[in-house]
C-alpha cells in the first residue's frame, strides 16, 4: 500500500462535476493498493497518518498532528502510485491489485481512518474519473509505502 499525503488548507472531489467530498485544513491521501495488501497494511499506515506530527504549534514547528488539530481527511483511491516506469515510455500497472480487491481495501481505509479519526473522513469515488482540487499547505507532502514499515 503506498499513500501520498498532502497537508492542505482545503481540497475537493468532484466527478462529472459533483462534489463526492470536500474539506477544509487537514490532509488529502493518495491511496495506491497492491494485491498482497491486507489489514495489518491499513492499520499500520492509518496510525501513521492520524499520528504523523505534521502540523504547526504555537511556534510554528510540526508537533501536532491531524487529530490534535482536529482536521479532515480526503481519501482518493489512485492505482497510478503503482506505475512501472522503468521499460519504454507507457507505464504499467501490473502491481497495482485489481479493482475488486482494492476497493474492498479502499473503503476498509476509510472505516479505519474514520474510527482512527472519531469523525467521517470524505471520499472520492472508487474508480470514476475524478477532478482533485486542492491548497497545499507548506506544501508539506509525505509519501509512504508499506512496504517500508518493518524499516521504520
Amino acid at each position: 500500500m503506498r499513500a501520498v499525503i498532502q497537508r492542505v488548507n482545503h481540497a475537493s472531489c468532484t466527478v462529472e462535476g459533483i462534489a463526492t467530498g470536500t474539506i477544509k485544513h487537514g490532509l488529502v491521501i493518495f491511496l495506491g493498493i497492491e494485491d498482497r495488501d491486507d489489514h495489518t497494511d491499513i492499520s499500520w499506515l492509518a496510525n501513521k497518518i492520524v499520528n504523523m506530527r505534521i502540523f504547526s504549534d504555537e511556534q510554528g514547528l510540526m508537533n501536532k498532528s491531524i487529530l490534535d488539530r482536529n482536521g479532515e481527511i480526503l481519501l482518493i483511491s489512485q492505482f497510478t502510485l503503482f506505475a512501472h516506469t522503468k521499460k519504454g515510455n507507457r507505464p504499467s500497472f501490473i502491481r497495482a491489485a485489481n479493482p475488486e480487491f482494492a476497493k474492498t481495501q479502499y473503503q476498509m481505509m476509510a472505516t479505519t481512518l474514520n474510527n482512527l479519526l472519531k469523525k467521517a473522513i470524505q471520499l472520492g469515488r472508487f474508480g470514476a474519473d475524478m477532478k482533485i482540487d486542492l491548497e497545499n499547505d507548506g506544501p508539506v507532502t509525505i509519501i509512504m509505502d508499506t512496504n517500508d514499515k518493518d524499516n521504520f
